[in-house]
């Protein structure tokens, strides 16, 4: 079989011949707190109220803003990773057609290393049980086997002067094709987050995880918000909350709510610097509930963490709910 041609300018490889390229974008993080505050405008809010801002979009699940960023990118893929990744509705989608251009002598070939087990408990999975080297070395040669001769057989009925339409599906699903595929930033992080997910399968996994290092140039404070709240974040049912009140005692929460406080206090001597005397009038103004003594000793300490004012206080409030529902 013929060797993939040489890759597109920026492309990043993907398995065999495959592979992703960005051909175009429109807009970044500023146009996701542009639309955010259609009334200012751009340019009104420093970096860091930006971030806060993605942030907290991110956190509440206000996509609209993401959905004014669109990525445009040509990828090459086989077959049947396509008829994954066309699950995806959201997008548009010019793929390479086989009625009108003929199909080129690339296929997907698995990597020994890549052939595992059918799972017993994940039916569409794979397991990560040792195949014997053997049996993979059957895998690759039957694989090779039926590409050549289904390409073979195609290229045959091409020369006879059958339609390509027709001829095109005696080929199997491991044949590459490629396409442009367009969406907005809302539906790519879906996307990222069940193709980048360890249950997805690895060829596609291998696109979305190439298609993230993209985005993350491009929009790095959203996807730094990604990672923090959808793809490093948990949540929980309400029956999984009655379990953790249920078994949590107070004076754990008490003992976070706490250390809390001090990072509430400690961001906003961060954002806007105050006198030593005014911080322990700030901590006691948040809630705090050491006394000075107490205060000065874990201040001086200097191990307190800073971050978003607004996401501690909303983990505080949080904090307080949960603690009103075990005391209640």
């Amino acid at each position: 079989m013929e060797k993939s041609s040489k890759y597109p300018e920026g492309a990043i490889p993907c398995l065999d011949h495959g592979f992703i390229r960005l051909v175009d974008h429109m807009g970044g993080d500023d146009a996701i707190v542009q639309s955010a505050r259609v009334s200012y405008g751009r340019g009104t809010k420093k970096v860091s109220q930006d971030r806060g801002l993605i942030r907290y979009l991110m956190r509440h699940r206000h996509t609209t803003p993401f959905e004014m960023v669109e990525f445009k990118f040509h990828a090459k893929m086989p077959i049947f990773v396509a008829r994954q990744w066309v699950r995806h509705r959201t997008a548009n989608i010019n793929e390479y057609s086989l009625r009108y251009s003929e199909a080129r002598d690339e296929f997907y070939i698995p990597k020994k290393e890549d052939i595992h087990f059918q799972s017993k408990l994940n039916k569409q999975g794979r397991e990560m049980e040792k195949v014997p080297d053997e049996l993979k070395e059957k895998v690759i040669k039957y694989f090779k086997e039926i590409s050549e001769k289904s390409f073979a057989l195609y290229s045959e009925l091409s020369e006879d002067g059958i339609a390509r339409e027709l001829a095109r599906s005696i080929l199997p699903v491991n044949l590459y094709t490629e396409w442009y595929w367009k969406n907005d930033l809302h539906n790519i992080f879906h996307f990222l987050s069940l193709r980048m997910d360890d249950h997805a399968q690895y060829e596609i996994r291998v696109y979305a995880n190439a298609m993230a290092s993209i985005v993350k140039k491009i929009a790095p404070i959203a996807y730094e918000a990604f990672e923090d709240y959808v793809i490093k974040g948990m949540r929980f049912s309400g029956v999984e909350q009655n379990l953790f009140t249920q078994k949590i005692p107070p004076t754990i929460i008490d003992d976070i709510l706490g250390d809390v406080i001090y990072n509430i206090v400690a961001s906003l001597h961060r954002n806007k610097p105050k006198e030593r005397d005014e911080l322990y009038l700030l901590y006691k103004k948040n809630g705090g509930q050491d006394s000075v003594e107490d205060f000065e000793l874990k201040w001086s300490a200097g191990e307190i963490r800073t971050g978003n004012v607004r996401e501690f206080r909303e983990l505080k409030q949080k904090l307080i709910r949960m603690k009103n529902d075990v005391s209640g």
